[in-house]
């Protein structure tokens, strides 16, 4: 159960990171709310897949979720460079977060 914890941690990071690409300045409150929301459902869950899972580990992949999907969401929605040298170094980071978990 500590692994979804920590899948849906990255998820709701990834969330995170997209409602702060639309707050902007003044602050827009629907964006501020959801980035907000998403932020503390994903430390909450982090705090409790870390009762479980060692915590570099639970960081890493945390963070590790949160940047891949951050990446693809940029790639995906937001028309971001797609180069092959990021592609094979999101490839590696996918292949790390799949590391960390098979070792742990």
């Amino acid at each position: 159960m500590a692994w979804l914890y920590l899948f849906l941690t990255g998820i709701a990071e990834i969330g995170m990171t997209t409602a702060m690409r639309y707050i902007g300045w003044p602050q827009k409150v629907l964006p501020l709310v959801a980035f907000l929301i998403a932020a503390n459902v994903s430390f909450a869950l982090l705090v409790v897949a870390t009762w479980t899972i060692p915590l570099g580990t639970a960081y890493a992949i945390w963070t590790g979720i949160g940047a891949a999907g951050t990446v693809l969401v940029g790639i995906l929605w937001y028309d971001e460079p797609v180069g092959t040298l990021r592609l094979v170094f999101l490839t590696l980071l996918i292949g790390s977060i799949m590391g960390l978990k098979i070792v742990s």
